[in-house]
């Protein structure tokens, strides 16, 4: 039984294909969140369950059934549960279920963005009363080896897509090279260069500094775009940044796009993917798309799909929150065409042989296995 605070499109193909290995009988909990609207399961079973706000002290924290009913034998053989410290009954579900005899695995990132020093205390607290822990990444369950937890109860089952829509998408449109020359031309885009980002606009992905950059860009690349797709209460300042700068002609805002058809000509008409900072998920598409990924050099910043980016192979850096550097960067790279291609094909190489939605899957029927004792 797996708990989750949503059920996204993008788990979706994750639950089905983890649902289709042999022996695994899969039940997944669910909440809403405001941020990732949930669909319809496809594949397997799943139920909705209701989150609510407790206090404990002067925090305010989560509570989700769930992650307590499931804990017993009558519901599962091994329980998965989102490691996150603000959940105020994952304690009593840990509990629960070692008294049940129901093994369980804390599945998150292992880390946060924002770490305190009670949150990292509870997060090893909570890790090390579970059977397993499963991350996104192999080197934070490495550095939790380091830290004396058990090498044989750490799994990683790294963030992938299913590059299944992505791919048909992405051929249909290659197959129509007219088709896709029309709607460069419709959208503005001329001769390019164009860097892209989709994304919600939001501070923490600092998306104005594409805008930034674009003037000293477009000083060397007349013909360069900036490409800025998504929805967010910073909008209209983006555009009067744009503005302000005197590119506005140079900065494309199409709006939100849905669908892997509607967006897929926008990612073909581009030649690098740009996210500053907070990157996630949204690097894996890029890079289905063959898009070489440019991202600011504090990793910390990041989440962790960042392990895909290997700088100067598949993407490039360039210094935190420095607009000028970013311009420096796309430059260079815009300047180097083979350098450029090389790139482009190790970008859709790392997400169609490595970071793959069946490798995500094998981490995670691993650690089932490993914990169940199979």
């Amino acid at each position: 039984m797996v708990q989750q605070p949503a059920l996204p499109a993008y788990r979706i193909p994750v639950f089905r294909a983890l649902a289709s290995r042999p022996g695994i009988e899969l039940l997944v909990s669910y909440t809403h969140d405001p941020k990732l609207p949930n669909l319809e399961p496809d594949g397997f079973e799943a139920v909705p369950s209701r989150l609510s706000s407790v206090g404990v002290g002067s925090r305010s924290m989560m509570w989700d059934p769930a992650q307590v009913k499931y804990a017993s034998r009558r519901h599962a053989d091994v329980l998965v549960l989102t490691w996150n410290a603000h959940y105020a009954s994952l304690p009593a579900g840990l509990v629960r279920a070692r008294l049940a005899g129901v093994r369980t695995i804390l599945w998150g990132h292992g880390y946060s963005k924002s770490e305190t020093g009670w949150r990292a205390r509870v997060r090893s607290f909570l890790g090390r009363r579970a059977d397993g822990l499963m991350f996104y990444s192999r080197s934070v369950a490495e550095g939790y080896a380091e830290r004396g937890f058990r090498r044989d109860r750490l799994f990683a089952a790294p963030n992938a897509l299913d590059q299944g829509p992505i791919q048909s998408a992405r051929s249909s449109w290659l197959s129509r090279a007219d088709d896709l020359a029309s709607f460069r031309r419709e959208r503005g885009l001329g001769e390019g260069p164009v860097a892209l980002f989709v994304s919600r606009f939001a501070p923490e992905n600092r998306e104005a500094l594409l805008i930034r950059a674009t003037p000293a860009i477009a000083e060397r690349f007349p013909g360069f775009r900036a490409v800025l797709i998504g929805k967010g209460d910073g909008a209209d300042e983006l555009r009067a940044l744009a503005a302000e700068l005197g590119v506005a002609d140079r900065v494309i805002m199409p709006g939100a796009v849905y669908g892997e058809e509607a967006l897929s000509p926008w990612f073909l008409s581009s030649d690098v993917f740009v996210y500053p900072a907070n990157v996630g998920l949204s690097l894996i598409h890029a890079m289905g798309y063959g898009l070489p990924v440019v991202v600011g050099d504090d990793v910390a910043s990041h989440n962790p799909e960042i392990v895909a980016l290997d700088p100067g192979v598949n993407g490039l850096m360039f210094r935190h929150g420095d607009a000028g550097d970013l311009a420096a960067t796309l430059v260079g790279l815009f300047s180097d065409r083979e350098r450029l291609g090389a790139m482009s094909r190790s970008a859709h190489a790392t997400v169609t042989e490595r970071f793959t939605l069946e490798r995500m899957v094998d981490g995670f029927e691993a650690a089932i296995r490993g914990v169940a004792g199979d």
